[in-house]
């Protein structure tokens, strides 16, 4: 939808820069300026919709393949990765038979993660771009179909493919948790938001918000991964559960400083209210603001999960660290899934399934709202 803001205050000279707003200064501001622009855009609707999306979204048949070519590429990257080095390493490790099949997908996301971020972090702090600290920028000199720079375009190029090849992994590839229908949600904000801002050339808050998001993943996978291998052929290994220890405090700190803090006092004011400022008609305000502020509202979700395991660190309900969002006690549910098979078999006069327990817990399988979820490479 398109915007109308009744805010002409914009001067043809610098603007100075406004500190970093609190948490009401950015509520009330924001929700000042966005209900303004609502109430004034009087000519908003589907046809003005069509119209500004007509007019002000470019994108090429070429950059849409490459998307798709790339999202075919991480699976396949993926795939190799776990069949030849993630599993065989496990393995030879001796994981736990559970941690075996889970190992990879942490492997995997932490190898991601940590380029991605790596590169975002680079283009923020070690480029001539000022969108950290001066988030208002982001709009500076914003014009319908600019030229992406191609720096910005490759990374919107692995980001976008990333997600679109997560959407598929998160159903058919990794272990089905209590908050897998979120991130599947999760996933496909995500991609919208990368394409459309790459086609609207809202390019430079793209970056900002990915940096802002990849290094959680990278402390989520990296602390996975030593809880895996802190049990592992008989054995404890105190280093593991240290790191574990450290990577669950470090994660749960900066979730909140990242994206409970810096997400939206940078990102969303710079969104909802300079916006308007830099470009009084800017396309597609309201769609793009709601998608971020979903985003946050997810953010927010999650962090309860974090709340959630720190209260029963404290209270003593959890001795170690482990992700709350795994469905408790799989093996008890399935072992319960299969005496209810041969219990059922026998009421129905059919021959004991002696083999039916052992198909239940077979390796590489995961409970997925009490069945079996076969995972698919």
């Amino acid at each position: 939808m398109d915007s109308r803001t009744g805010d002409d205050s914009m001067s043809d000279g610098a603007v100075e820069v406004e500190p970093m707003p609190g948490y009401v200064d950015f509520i009330t501001k924001a929700s000042t300026v966005m209900y303004g622009a609502f109430r004034d855009c009087n000519t908003c609707g589907l046809e003005l919709s069509k119209n500004t999306l007509l007019d002000n979204a470019y994108i090429t048949w070429t950059e849409i393949g490459l998307f798709f070519l790339c999202a075919v590429m991480w699976t396949q990257i993926r795939r190799g990765l776990t069949e030849c080095l993630f599993k065989p390493f496990g393995e030879r490790c001796s994981l736990q038979p559970r941690d075996t099949a889970k190992m990879p997908e942490s492997a995997w996301k932490l190898v991601f993660y940590s380029m991605s971020w790596s590169y975002s972090t680079y283009l923020l702090f070690f480029s001539d771009y000022t969108f950290f600290h001066n988030p208002p920028s982001v709009f500076y000199d914003w014009k319908s179909g600019m030229t992406v720079p191609v720096d910005i375009a490759i990374a919107y190029l692995i980001q976008g493919s990333f997600y679109g090849h997560s959407i598929y992994a998160t159903v058919y590839m990794d272990a089905w948790r209590k908050d897998s229908t979120v991130m599947v949600v999760h996933h496909v904000i995500t991609l919208a938001l990368i394409t459309f801002s790459y086609a609207f050339r809202y390019h430079n808050v793209g970056v900002l918000v990915l940096f802002l998001h990849d290094i959680n993943d990278i402390q989520l996978e990296f602390t996975k991964l030593n809880v895996y291998f802190k049990t592992r052929g008989g054995g404890y290994y105190l280093v593991h559960d240290i790191l574990s220890n450290m990577g669950s405090v470090s994660f749960s700190i900066t979730w909140f400083w990242f994206r409970l803090y810096w997400f939206p006092l940078k990102v969303l004011y710079a969104t909802c209210v300079h916006s308007l400022q830099s470009v009084p008609n800017i396309p597609f305000y309201f769609f793009f603001n709601c998608l971020l502020l979903s985003l946050l509202l997810m953010n927010v979700y999650w962090f309860l999960y974090i709340v959630l395991f720190v209260v029963k660190v404290l209270t003593g309900q959890m001795t170690e660290v482990n992700d709350v969002r795994e469905y408790e006690d799989e093996e008890s549910a399935q072992r319960a899934a299969a005496i209810a098979a041969r219990a059922s078999a026998l009421l129905n006069g059919a021959p004991e399934d002696d083999d039916a327990g052992h198909r239940i817990s077979a390796q590489g399988k995961h409970v997925q709202n009490g069945v079996t979820k076969e995972k698919h490479l």
